[in-house]
């Protein structure tokens, strides 16, 4: 990139070391344009009518120019100041000043000649403002007023172009024509655009050649090779370059990378890998379940890849269907109906695949489709029996005997093994069995009578079963009409009473007019539209009276004309009512005309209040009846009853004392609150029983029980107590061995119980049970 600046240089420095000599060798001719120059201009900015003259000035100073990035051992001389006062004895001093002055440009205060102490860059700053002044040495006083002065700093090549935004990705389709624009790159250049050639960019392309090209001033890039196929090759690696100054040797140059991705058009068909598809599917498929698949491949990206599938052809265009799975794009076929493998084995198809977006530009290239022929076969399965209707309706006559043919229902296996089949009904759908199908002919009777009237229809399903295979099984609904006989004889619909005035003329019809609703009564009464027909009822004498007789009960006999005809007697009710001139029922009511004979209104009252007054006299009596207290204690022997409890619980023994306070046995008046509490401390030894241990402290029952009776006796306000006392806690270490019989029934007892004989008279029926069973087994 930096070929050619050393050459640069030293023809630059030639040049300026010749202009320096020209521009010595006429200063007085630079100085003295220069103070005209300015002598002029003072003149212009004096006040009105007035000239301004200034102190003449000696300048001499020439252009300054300095040469970017001189690397020679010495400063570079720029210029050289020199004004008219200076004698050249020593006695002017020159000043510098301004950007860069003491740093950069440093002047010799005695020559006036300005050197560069530094390499300078025109890109970083391309001139330099200073300003010079002569003063005198001695007092340093000016001799000339200051001026200003430029020096630029002239251009090098010394900056390669370069690409600010790169590297680059652009996208052009396929296919396209040669020269198309794929996009356009620039490069800058930091050098001096006026001087010279050094920012004179030409664009090449370094790679990428014969695909594209570029244009060497534009930067444009386009193709250059026609037909390119993206599904050939997709991306494309460009280097494109760009030189300075003209593109001529010497000159600097730059690159940058241009990824150019072609992009899809719709170039290509759709193609099936094969051309025939074989599939199968089972005859106990149902509709809209898949058959199979089949994929015609397009290579195009996109919209342009999209593939749409239909029949064209074949013998199972009706029987199938196909559609497009938008995912996969796969033709998906399937059942429009079910197949039955009896009826056609096999079916052929002609499937095509065509893209369902066109490239107006490639038309010329189709057809943009593609067909392929698939054939199905039909797969045998074990399906259940095939009844001969979808359902089936008969009738029967009602009241019919048990066995009586209904009708019969056929079901065949549609399978080629023709397996038998089996008919029965389904309990649910004959819940009270009404109907039987016979197992192998399928034909259904009557198991009882009947009745329409109480059910006119129904409704069965019979079941055919396959004998044999899978067992499978298929329904069909049957709907059996009950037909009507004439077995119900005609009655009244209602037994509304019928009323009628007592001033009624004979000949006509009640005042109100009132139907008689009868069943089946085709030719005694009128018929209307409804299913029953009417009668009307007519006077045939002059007036009635309440008073003798206000109602009457008409039989009237009602007959049909059905098959066996049949009658019946129905009781009409007709009362007699009053009423008005106009034949309005005024009361139908008797106790009006009763009552003035008897008694009157006020006198039924007091009667009434009488008789509630008695009763209320009544169940005071019986409510006093029961406080009336009965004898608290029954003292006859033969009234004494005897309560057995039987509990499988065991007691605590005598050293249980906190499961059972035998104070409440011995006062529960006390417990209650009604008498205080007298507790017994037991002072007889309770007698040993053979083969037991003493117990101390022990209660004679006998003396307990006896005092226990006097008390209530002699309290006629303490009732008799049964007190029963669960025990769910044994004592410890009971000398006298567990109190439970359970275990006494099933092993021989050792205990004694002849003490129960001096217990007293009340424990005699003990004694003598235990005691008599004790005798019993010793006899044994």
């Amino acid at each position: 990139m930096w070929e050619g600046l050393g050459l640069q240089v030293f023809l630059m420095c030639l040049g300026a070391v010749l202009c320096s000599a020209v521009a010595t060798s006429a200063p007085l001719e630079h100085s003295h344009r220069h103070r005209l120059s300015l002598h002029r201009h003072r003149e212009r900015t004096g006040k009105e009518g007035q000239v301004l003259h200034r102190s003449k000035r000696g300048w001499v100073w020439n252009q300054f120019f300095v040469i970017e990035e001189y690397t020679g051992p010495d400063p570079v001389l720029v210029g050289r100041l020199h004004s008219d006062v200076d004698a050249g004895d020593g006695n002017c001093k020159y000043i510098l000043s301004g950007e860069g002055a003491g740093t950069i440009f440093v002047i010799d205060d005695k020559t006036g000649n300005i050197h560069a102490t530094k390499t300078l860059d025109r890109e970083e700053q391309a001139q330099y403002t200073l300003t010079a002044q002569a003063v005198d040495r001695a007092t340093n006083k000016p001799l000339e007023p200051p001026s200003e002065f430029i020096v630029k700093v002239q251009d090098i090549n010394d900056n390669p172009p370069e690409f600010l935004h790169g590297p680059y990705y652009a996208r052009v389709p396929e296919m396209s024509n040669v020269g198309t624009s794929v996009m356009q790159v620039t490069a800058t250049d930091a050098d001096d655009p006026t001087y010279g050639n050094s920012a004179r960019l030409v664009y090449s392309i370094l790679q990428g050649q014969p695909y594209f090209s570029v244009e060497p001033q534009t930067g444009i890039i386009r193709t250059a090779l026609p037909n390119m196929d993206r599904e050939a090759r997709q991306e494309y690696d460009v280097v494109i370059q760009a030189k300075d100054m003209g593109g001529h040797m010497g000159g600097l140059s730059g690159t940058t990378e241009v990824k150019i991705t072609l992009t899809d058009v719709n170039d290509n068909p759709p193609k099936f890998p094969q051309s025939v598809y074989a599939m199968s599917v089972s005859e106990d498929k149902v509709s809209g379940e898949e058959v199979g698949r089949l994929k015609a491949k397009d290579p195009d990206l996109g919209e342009n890849g999209l593939v749409s599938y239909r029949f064209i052809e074949g013998d199972g265009m009706t029987v199938f269907e196909i559609t497009t799975d938008t995912d996969t794009r796969e033709g998906v076929i399937k059942l429009r109906k079910p197949v039955d493998f009896e009826t056609k084995r096999a079916y052929t198809l002609r499937v095509e695949a065509s893209n369902t977006h066109l490239d107006p530009r490639f038309i010329a290239w189709g057809p943009y489709k593609d067909t392929a022929t698939v054939k199905v076969m039909v797969e045998d399965a074990d399906e259940p029996p095939a009844f001969m209707a979808t359902s089936y309706s008969f009738e029967v006559e009602e009241n019919a005997r048990d066995g009586t043919v209904v009708g019969r229902v056929h079901a065949k296996d549609t399978d080629v093994a023709n397996n038998p089949v089996r008919y029965m009904i389904p309990r649910y759908t004959d819940v009270e069995q009404f109907f039987s199908v016979g197992p192998e002919d399928g034909i259904i009777k009557t198991t009882r009578p009947l009745d329409r009237e109480t059910l006119p229809w129904h409704n069965i399903s019979v079941s055919a079963t396959e004998i044999g295979g899978h067992h499978q099984d298929t329904k069909v609904r049957v709907n059996i009409k009950v037909k009507d006989m004439n077995d119900n004889a005609p009655e009244f619909a209602t037994q509304n009473e019928i009323l009628v005035c007592e001033n009624v003329s004979p000949g006509k019809v009640s005042p109100i007019i009132y139907n008689v609703y009868c069943t089946f009564s085709q030719v005694t009464f009128r018929k209307d539209r409804s299913l029953y027909s009417t009668a009307s009822i007519y006077v045939t004498r002059r007036g009635f009276s309440r008073m003798t007789q206000d109602v009457y009960f008409l039989p009237i006999e009602i007959n049909d004309n059905g098959i066996p005809p049949m009658s019946s007697t129905n009781t009409l009710t007709i009362r007699v009512c009053s009423c008005d001139s106009k034949d309005t029922i005024l009361s139908c009511n008797v106790e009006p005309y009763i009552l003035p004979a008897g008694l009157s209104t006020g006198a039924l009252i007091a009667i009434l209040a009488c008789i509630v007054i008695l009763l209320a006299i009544v169940v005071l009596f019986v409510a006093l009846r029961r406080q009336k207290k009965e004898p608290l204690i029954v003292f006859e022997e033969e009234d004494i009853r005897e309560n057995i409890i039987t509990y499988d619980d065991e007691g605590g023994g005598e050293e249980d004392t906190e499961a059972f306070d035998i104070a409440t046995l011995q006062n529960p008046d006390g417990a209650n609150g009604f008498l205080p509490r007298k507790d017994i401390k037991p002072e007889l030894q309770y007698p040993m029983r053979p083969g037991g241990h003493p117990v101390a402290n022990s209660v004679d029952v006998d003396d307990f029980i006896k005092t226990r009776i006097n008390d209530a006796d002699n309290d006629p306000t303490a009732p008799p107590y049964d007190s029963i006392q669960i025990y769910g806690y044994e004592g410890r270490g009971s000398i006298a061995g567990s109190l439970s019989s359970l275990e006494s029934v099933t092993t021989d007892s050792d205990l004694d119980y002849d003490y129960l004989q001096s217990w007293g008279p009340r424990f005699k029926k003990l004694a003598d049970l235990y005691g008599t069973k004790d005798s019993a087994d010793d006899n044994s």
